[in-house]
């Protein structure tokens, strides 16, 4: 999940919702007693489905725990709208190679969720992708801006329906440890930076690192690198346009090891950090009380459903601001799931047809943990305050949006563990000085995978 809005008014408009906007919002997303603001009311329905009583769809995504379990609702209320039966298919990233097998072994699922634009594009190159339907086509034309349904074309031909999206330039923290340290929110990197301090000072390690999974290290890396070197770098970067041995490279790299080079600053250290998997990174912020492994964690929006896991509230115990600024204004990084169908049958075009309405949208957007970019979605359907200021703002940015730079990279450089950037990062993060031969690395690697 990863992707980029550089509008000034999100990260304004996260500013402004700061901990009062949380105060009082559940962790695990339900309604609290009283509030009649968090569910969307019942209305009938948006979206017109055929009915295929006796067939058989199964839908390939790398989700789990949460996240599948949220999902596995959108799908049974697709079963009982149209008789299908439906079947989830656990993937692994890389998806595209998952995919391989599963095309090669003659059993592709009929739609997989594909999280990144590089890997649609390959998906339609290999032949492997169908086109998107007229009915699936006229929701995506009703509900979405015309930068989504253009991410999920591949030379003016639709392939993918987007239907979840992520704000990921969002820094968690632990209250009490805050509290106990006479730390506040930082608005810039330097007060970033000092913050972190003045925690480690109190007796807490103030960072925790997820870098056992490294597109969270590319995420580190975008968000500092559109705010330092802004918007139009970052479009052409993510297009190799120029190399990775930029000087806005080096910059970038230069103000990520001003954290990562402090290894005191960072939950195990780098070592630490590496063998730690991102779902982790946020449970041991807060669990522990006022002693955490970490008292702060970077992520988007769905650290919510981490959050959940553990006995921290989210207003009380744990907070969030926006990613700060490194240059002039925060960044604001999204990620997005596309829905690509595998096969020509009725089935799959259904079901990208129901992930393009509000229907859908609408019933996990409820539960929490999730931002639509359908913009026909009722934004009373959120749970509560946070998510529906995160949601308003992804709808508000329209065409403005620009995609994670490692999704628009060639799967083998940008999303695939344990090579190119996702390994190259890793080994940053292990050695932050060495920002010349990181960047020779990078550039080496990116040049690999967008020629071939």
């Amino acid at each position: 999940m990863r992707t980029t809005l550089s509008i000034r008014r999100a990260a304004l408009v996260f500013a402004a919702v700061g901990a009062l906007a949380l105060t009082g919002c559940g962790g695990d997303g339900e309604k609290k007693s009283g509030d009649d603001s968090g569910k969307g009311t019942d209305s009938a329905s948006t979206v017109k489905l055929p009915k295929l009583d006796g067939e058989d769809v199964s839908v390939a995504a790398v989700w789990t725990g949460p996240e599948q379990e949220n999902f596995t609702k959108v799908l049974d209320e697709f079963e009982k709208r149209t008789g299908a039966s439906v079947t989830f298919v656990p993937a692994q990233d890389p998806i595209i190679n998952f995919l391989g097998t599963k095309i090669a072994g003659k059993q592709p699922p009929d739609v997989a969720m594909i999280p990144q634009v590089g890997a649609i594009q390959q998906a339609a190159a290999k032949k492997w992708a169908k086109p998107v339907g007229a009915e699936a086509r006229a929701q995506l034309g009703q509900n979405y801006a015309k930068v989504w349904q253009d991410l999920g074309a591949v030379d003016g031909t639709q392939y993918g329906v987007y239907f979840k999206a992520a704000n990921k330039s969002l820094i968690w923290y632990n209250a009490a440890a805050f509290d106990n340290a006479g730390a506040s929110e930082p608005k810039t990197w330097k007060d970033f930076l000092t913050t972190a301090e003045t925690v480690s000072a109190s007796g807490v390690t103030p960072v925790s690192v997820g870098g056992a999974d490294g597109w969270t290290l590319t995420d580190w890396f975008e968000n500092v690198y559109l705010s330092q070197a802004g918007p139009e770098m970052y479009d052409q970067l993510a297009k190799h346009e120029i190399p990775w041995t930029d000087p806005s490279v080096k910059d970038a790299l230069t103000t990520l090891a001003e954290l990562f080079g402090k290894p005191e600053l960072i939950a195990g250290g780098a070592d630490g950090a590496l063998q730690t998997e991102f779902p982790a990174s946020v449970t041991q912020t807060f669990t522990g009380g006022d002693q955490p492994k970490g008292a702060m964690v970077f992520e988007g929006d769905f650290v919510a459903i981490n959050i959940g896991q553990t006995e921290a509230k989210i207003g009380t115990d744990a907070k969030v601001f926006p990613f700060p600024a490194v240059g002039a204004d925060s960044p604001v990084v999204t990620g997005g799931d596309a829905a690509v169908a595998l096969k020509d049958s009725k089935g799959a075009q259904a079901l990208l047809t129901w992930l393009a309405s509000p229907d859908a949208a609408k019933i996990w957007a409820e539960s929490g943990g999730f931002i639509s970019p359908n913009k026909g979605l009722d934004m009373k359907a959120y749970p509560n305050e946070v998510q529906r200021t995160m949601a308003q703002a992804l709808i508000d940015a329209g065409d403005d949006v620009r995609f994670d730079m490692s999704d628009q990279a060639p799967q083998s450089f940008g999303g695939t563990p344990g090579a190119g950037e996702w390994k190259i990062l890793q080994d940053f993060l292990k050695n932050p000085k060495d920002i010349a031969g990181t960047q020779k690395k990078l550039e080496s690697a990116a040049a690999e995978a967008y020629k071939s």
